[in-house]
């Protein structure tokens, strides 16, 4: 199983396969998060801000994969049972075409061969979505551990979407962690703040 991009969300129907542009991949974030996650991911010094260049740190096809079997040690394994969980749901979801009882035959057939064409689709949408959430869940115990009181990414959509999913691992965790995302300027740049609440 690799790592690649699928694509945005599929919204399947008997008369079509549309996508909801609005439901990225999240395979465009596990190199964001996976970044901001090996900046934080070190000893500290008291009073001291760190600095680490994130557009100069890209990580390539086997450079990432390497970084998150280190982030996520059980990786693989997760791919495969997550692999396996889509299967049954789309077995699944075959299976309440046929006991269908507002579709015609013909309508049940076109359903279940657009199921089918995008079976590899969107088992690589959910193996995305599972390496993407098992980091953002490694950054946030980074985040507790250490104590890190502030991040600050560049503004774009990207970085954005990443704090605000770090935000969610945070308030899920047993102990909750509030944190607040403000964005600001500085030397004509945008610039966005997640600042953690600790208590």
């Amino acid at each position: 199983m690799d790592l690649k991009y699928a694509g945005p969300k599929p919204i399947i129907s008997h008369t079509g396969i549309e996508f909801d542009n609005n439901k990225e991949d999240k395979y465009v974030y596990i190199n964001i998060a996976t970044q901001i996650l090996k900046s934080i991911n070190h000893e500290y010094v008291n009073n001291k801000v760190y600095s680490y260049d994130i557009k100069a740190s890209r990580f390539s096809g086997d450079d990432l994969l390497f970084e998150l079997k280190n982030i996520c040690p059980n990786i693989t394994e997760a791919m495969k049972l997550q692999n396996h969980n889509v299967e049954d749901e789309i077995n699944h979801n075959i299976k309440r075409v046929h006991e269908s009882m507002v579709l015609s035959e013909a309508n049940k057939i076109a359903l279940e061969n657009n199921i089918k064409l995008m079976h590899d689709y969107m088992i690589q949408r959910s193996i995305n979505k599972k390496v993407y959430y098992c980091v953002i869940d490694r950054l946030s115990d980074i985040v507790h551990e250490t104590k890190i009181s502030y991040i600050i990414v560049p503004m774009f959509q990207t970085f954005l979407h990443t704090l605000h999913s770090l935000q969610g691992s945070l308030r899920k965790r047993k102990q909750p962690i509030d944190s607040d995302i403000e964005i600001y300027k500085e030397n004509d740049k945008l610039f966005i703040k997640l600042k953690i609440k600790h208590l």
